[in-house]
This record gives structure tokens, sequence and C-alpha cells, in this order.
């Protein structure tokens, strides 16, 4: 629309036209909205001389709907609804709330729960924007030194930057039930594992800086998701170690089978929140966070023990 043109009809007049249908003719309209009965027909009547439609027809004491009407009723609650939204926004705005949270989590987190938390947070601050970066090693780290996101799910935490431990996962290395590593009869030694193919889930930064320290094997495929890693895992294609939550229906199912290994069969990582700026977070940033944090301290799969494993650089 050209910002010259403007429109023909407001939005009391709309609401004006709604309440009448709402509520099945003039009277009781104008008791629900709190106008005259005169008022709410001359509204009606101004909304039909500047359509050049008529949107309502009396018949007997109530108030009937033409095919036009029901037609510009659905667009005219749209419009409105809209009107309120924006008021909304703009109160949000005037009160500090933000429009728009940008959110970097590494692909380790159970995203089961991750989908639960953003759900509740969408009924807690319906109007705020979710930007989500899933992100691999050190891609949510640039990220956050870019400044581009606000909050940052991760295993690094980025120097200058102090992180608030948020959940202890447990990796478990695994194959498929009928791969040769499950057919030794014996534990597995990490020797063992260089003599196959290694499932790799690539880092997402745009320098590729950090790697697990786990045994890389010659033999190594390397994909850019998780997802993906672990269906070739089922598929026979290779080893890897993977967060047990993600993977714990197939291991129950028997699709995917832990590896007896000798040691480093279990390993064990801590994802962090940090914050871009957490004194200027504002209250759906804090609202945001406070529901991760919720989330994880109710987990289960919070490790007391385990051989802690930290990222390095290659």
């Amino acid at each position: 629309m050209p910002a010259t043109q403007v429109p023909r009809v407001t939005l009391e007049q709309w609401r004006a036209f709604q309440a009448v249908v709402e509520c099945g003719g003039y009277a009781q309209a104008a008791q629900a909205i709190h106008k005259t009965q005169s008022t709410l027909s001359y509204s009606i009547q101004k909304l039909e001389q500047s359509l050049g439609v008529q949107v309502l027809e009396v018949k007997g004491r109530k108030a009937h709907l033409t095919s036009a009407g029901e037609v510009l009723l659905r667009r005219s609650r749209q419009l409105l609804d809209s009107a309120l939204s924006l008021e909304t926004i703009a109160d949000n705005l005037s009160r500090g709330i933000e429009a728009r949270l940008d959110l970097a989590v590494e692909v380790v987190f159970p995203y089961d729960e991750l989908l639960c938390v953003l759900a509740e947070f969408s009924r807690g601050f319906p109007d705020t924007r979710v930007e989500l970066v899933e992100s691999v090693l050190s891609g949510g780290h640039d990220l956050l030194l870019s400044g581009l996101v606000d909050i940052l799910v991760s295993t690094v935490v980025p120097q200058g930057f102090v992180g608030e431990p948020l959940l202890r996962l447990e990796f478990v290395c695994v194959t498929s039930p009928d791969h040769p590593l499950q057919q030794l009869g014996r534990a597995v030694t990490l020797q063992d594992l260089k003599q196959h193919r290694q499932m790799v889930t690539r880092d997402s930064g745009p320098q590729r800086r950090f790697s697990a320290p786990w045994l890389e094997a010659e033999q190594r495929w390397t994909v850019s998701n998780i997802t993906t890693s672990i269906r070739a895992i089922k598929s026979g294609l290779g080893f890897a170690w993977v967060p047990r939550l993600q993977v714990a229906e197939e291991l129950n199912a028997g699709t995917l089978k832990p590896v007896n290994m000798e040691e480093g069969g279990h390993r064990y990582g801590q994802l962090y929140l940090v914050y871009k700026d957490k004194d200027a977070a504002g209250p759906a940033a804090r609202f945001l966070t406070q529901l991760l944090l919720d989330r994880c301290r109710n987990m289960k799969s919070l490790q007391p023990r385990g051989e802690d494993f930290d990222l390095k650089m290659d």
C-alpha cells in the first residue's frame, strides 16, 4: 500500500461490525462493548458506504451476514488481531522485552528437551522471535565472539566469557549390533577401533578449530549433522561416541549397541550456558535461560562421576 493511501474503514468500524455479528444484534453488541445502539448502527452504515457493499441485513431482531460480509468478517478478524499484536509488541518494547533472541545450541544438547523449553518460552513471550542455530564445537563459539547470538549453549566457553554449568552429558561409543566390533568376543581396545571407520561430526565454525580429543581413526567419515552420524552408525557404516540421551531409544530397541571397551567406552562432557552480555539481557533472555537451567536440573542424565573431556585446537 502506498504511504499516501489511507484505509477508508477504521478499526473501530471493523470492531463494531464484529461485535454485532458475534452478539447477534445491535442491542446486544451495544451492551457488550459499551456503545449506544445508534453509534453502532452509524458505524456499520459508514463501513458499508465506504466499501460499497452490504455486510449485514436485519431479519426480525437479528442481524445476519451477507455473503460479502462473511468474507470480510474473516479478514477483519485477522486485521484486528494484527493491530492488537502490534500494540502488544510496542508495549513489550517499551518495557524492555526483546523482539528477537538469537540462540546457538550445540547439537549434543538433547533436542527433545530443548523443544519443550522453547514451547514453554513461547507461552511466556509469544511475541519474541527465536532464531536458533544448531552449532558444532567452535561454530557457536565464533557466533558469540562475533556478537551474532545472545545466548550460547556449548561445550566451549570463549575466552573472556563466563560459562554457567548447564548439563553434564554421557557419551557412549556405539555401533550397529552386527558391526565387527561386536563380534570380537572380548573387550575392545583403542587399537581395535583404529581398524574401523569412525563417524565424526564436523566443527561448524568457519575455521574448524576444535575437535574432541577422542580417538580419530584413519578411516573416518565426516558429516555435518549428528542425526546423519547416528543413522550411518545404525546402518553399520562405523562407530562413534554419541550422547546417550540422543540414542536412548535406539539403545533400548537394540538398533544400536554400546561397544564393550577395555577403557574409554564412556566419556563425559560439560555443557555451559553463556550470555553475550548478562547485564544487558532483557526479561525474555533471562526467562529462556532460567527455563534451560530448570529443565537441565531436572534431567536424570546429570552424571556425578566419569572422565571429563575438554576440547582442543587442531
